[in-house]
C-alpha cells in the first residue's frame, strides 16, 4: 500500500490518500465522538445529538481553539515574509550557491512524483507540477497558478487532470479551469450520513469534466461571471461482473426511479457566478475572507445531457491572524451544495470530497456520504514550527451531513466528523506553496493519509 492522487474529484494541488480506507462494522453507533463547528441553540444542538456528544464537541474545539492561541501568545516571534526559508534556499545554502536576484513577474515551477497503490488502483505512477506566475505586477495582480498531473496504475486506470485560476494584469479579469479526463473507479453508497460501509459496491467507469468559469472584476473584490459546465460518467460498470449487490445497487436503483441511463450519465449546461475576495493571498492565505456562490443549470439533450436539473452552491472561508504575519493564524471553510430542481446523475448529486478542489472530508472516500443537500465545515489551526518558516503544522476538525429525500432523513439528522493533523514543508516562499502531509480519522473507523502540494483551503 501507499500513496495515490485523489480521484476523480482532485485537489487543487496534486493530492494523495492512503487509499485502504477502513470502516469497522456495518452500522451507525451513536457512541462515537461527533465534531460540530456550527452554532445552533444549545436545546435543539442537546435533542439532535445528546448529553454525550455535546461534551465531545465541546472538548474537539477546546482542544483546537485554546491551544491555538495560547501557542501563538508564547511562540518566538516569527521572521518577515520576505526573510522566511523555503527548500530552494536550504538547497541552495547546501550547493554554496547564491541567491539569484528576484524578477516579480518570473514563473515558479514545482514537480512531485506521484507513487503508489491501493486497492483500486494497484501500482500508480506518474507525476504532477505546479506553475505559479503573476500576469501583472505584484502589488496590483493576484497570483496564478495551474496544476498538471498524469498517472498510470497496473489495473489500467488512467488519471489525467489539469486545473488553473489566473488573473489578468490589476486583476480586471479572473478565470478558473477544472479538466478531467480519468479511467477511475469509486465505492458507491446511498444517499444519507448514516448509510452502513458494508453497503459499498466498487464500480468502474470513465470520467470527463470540462468546466471553464470567466469573472470580471466589479469594484472591490466583487467578480461576476459565468460558466461552462460538462460531466460525463460513461461506461459504469462494477468492478467484480460477478458482484450480486449491483442489480439492486444505490447507482442502479436511483437511475431506474429517475429515468436515468444505467450504462452512463452526462451533465452539459451553464452557471451563474459570484465571488467576493478579500484574502490576503490566493494559495495560502493568512489573513482575510472569500465568498462564492453558483447556480448551476444542467438541461438534457444539451451536448447529449441526460436530465434537466439545478444545483445551488455556496462557499465561504476566513482566516483569522493570530500574530503579526499571520503565520500563527485560524482558517475556517464551510460550503453548502443543494439540488434544487430536477434529478441530477448519481456522480453529480453532492458528495464528500466532490468539493471543486477535492480537499474537503479529510479522513473519507470520495462520495462516502451522498444526498441531495450537503453541508460541510472545517476548522483548521496553522503555525510554524521553525521560526524560519521552512517546516509548520496544522490541526483540524471537519463535519458533513447530507440529506435522503426519499428516506425522509433531513440535514443534521446524522453527521460525520473528522480530525487530524499534519505537517508542512515550505516548496516556495514567493508563492506561498507548502508540501502537505495529513493524517485524518473520521467515525465507523474511517481514516486517510494525504500528501498535497497547497493548503486544502
Amino acid at each position: 500500500m501507499g500513496f495515490s492522487e485523489v480521484s476523480p474529484a482532485g485537489a487543487r494541488g496534486p493530492a494523495y490518500r492512503w487509499s485502504d480506507v477502513t470502516e469497522a462494522g456495518p452500522e451507525y453507533r451513536s457512541d462515537e465522538a461527533h465534531v460540530w463547528i456550527w452554532r445552533v441553540p444549545a436545546s435543539q444542538a442537546r435533542a439532535l445529538l445528546g448529553h454525550d456528544t455535546m461534551r465531545c464537541i465541546a472538548m474537539t474545539l477546546a482542544l483546537l481553539v485554546m491551544p491555538a492561541a495560547t501557542a501563538a501568545a508564547r511562540a518566538p516571534q516569527t521572521v518577515a515574509p520576505d526573510e522566511e526559508t523555503d527548500l530552494s534556499d536550504l538547497v541552495r545554502a547546501w550547493r554554496h550557491k547564491e541567491t539569484p536576484p528576484s524578477e516579480p513577474r518570473q514563473k515558479k515551477i514545482v514537480a512531485a512524483p506521484i507513487i503508489g497503490s491501493n486497492p483500486s488502483a494497484g501500482f500508480l505512477l506518474g507525476a504532477a507540477a505546479q506553475m505559479t506566475l503573476f500576469r501583472g505586477h505584484p502589488s496590483t495582480t493576484r497570483v496564478s497558478s495551474g496544476i498538471a498531473s498524469l498517472s498510470i496504475s497496473t489495473r489500467k486506470q488512467v488519471l489525467f487532470n489539469v486545473r488553473f485560476d489566473t488573473f489578468s494584469d490589476g486583476n480586471r479579469w479572473f478565470v478558473q479551469g477544472d479538466n478531467r479526463f480519468q479511467s477511475t473507479a469509486q465505492d458507491i453508497y446511498g444517499f444519507g450520513t448514516a448509510t452502513p460501509s458494508s453497503a459499498a459496491v466498487n464500480t468502474d467507469y470513465g470520467f470527463v469534466r470540462i468546466q471553464e468559469t470567466v469573472y470580471r472584476h466589479t469594484a472591490g473584490g466583487v467578480y461576476v461571471g459565468g460558466g461552462f459546465l460538462f460531466d460525463s460518467h460513461t461506461n459504469v460498470q462494477p468492478a467484480d461482473p460477478s458482484n450480486p449487490a449491483w442489480s439492486s445497487s444505490p447507482y442502479i436503483t436511483y437511475s431506474q426511479q429517475n429515468g436515468l441511463p444505467i450504462e452512463g450519465q452526462q451533465s452539459s449546461g451553464f452557471s451563474v457566478n459570484l465571488l467576493l475576495n478579500r484574502r490576503d493571498h490566493d494559495i495560502n492565505a493568512r489573513r482575510g475572507w472569500r465568498a462564492s456562490a453558483r447556480y448551476r443549470g444542467s438541461f438534457e439533450g444539451f451536448l447529449g445531457g441526460d436530465s434537466s436539473w439545478q444545483e445551488l452552491d455556496a462557499d465561504a472561508r476566513a482566516y483569522l491572524p493570530l500574530d503579526v504575519y499571520g503565520r500563527h493564524r485560524i482558517a475556517l471553510w464551510t460550503y453548502t451544495s443543494v439540488v434544487t430542481s430536477g434529478a441530477a446523475p448519481y456522480f453529480d448529486v453532492p458528495a464528500t470530497v466532490m468539493d471543486t478542489y477535492g480537499r474537503s472530508a479529510r479522513g473519507y472516500q470520495d462520495g462516502r456520504y451522498r444526498g441531495e443537500r450537503l453541508v460541510y465545515g472545517e476548522a483548521e489551526y496553522r503555525a510554524p514550527l521553525m521560526r524560519n518558516g521552512l517546516v509548520g503544522l496544522v490541526v483540524f476538525t471537519t463535519m458533513t451531513t447530507v440529506s435522503d429525500r426519499q428516506s425522509g432523513e433531513a440535514l443534521f439528522d446524522a453527521v460525520a466528523p473528522s480530525a487530524g493533523g499534519g505537517l508542512r514543508l515550505l516548496l516556495s516562499k514567493r508563492s506561498r506553496t507548502n508540501l502537505c502531509f495529513d493524517v485524518a480519522w473520521g467515525k465507523d473507523g474511517a481514516s486517510g493519509v494525504y500528501l498535497a502540494l497547497q493548503e486544502a483551503f
